[in-house]
């Protein structure tokens, strides 16, 4: 897989909150989800750079404690991305789920 953000993977994205980095996982959700079934490869994109981003918080050594949340979101990310078989996820489910950190994090600011 290529490294999107390569910027953010350089040191940048630990500086942000859970909240800014799980919105801004969902940022890329969103993405997918405007893109799926009308231009496949913006879709797989964008896919990619949400399951990037998600891999980047799950290494933030800061949320050692808290590894469940993003690591199931991420399995179910992937469940989604391959027709919800086995969580019966979708995208539009994981869009609501990820806008409610964006939200937090605009809150916190």
């Amino acid at each position: 897989m290529r490294i999107h953000h390569t910027e953010l993977a350089d040191g940048r994205w630990r500086r942000l909150t859970f909240a800014e980095q799980m919105g801004n996982v969902g940022s890329e959700v969103s993405r997918a989800l405007r893109w799926q079934g009308r231009d496949q490869a913006l879709f797989e994109r964008a896919m990619e750079r949400a399951l990037e981003l998600l891999d980047l918080t799950i290494e933030d050594p800061r949320w050692r404690s808290r590894l469940k949340e993003p690591v199931r979101a991420r399995e179910l990310l992937c469940d989604a991305l391959f027709g919800g078989k086995d969580y019966g996820s979708s995208l539009v489910d994981l869009d609501r789920y990820f806008f409610q950190f964006a939200l937090s994090a605009r809150a916190q600011r």
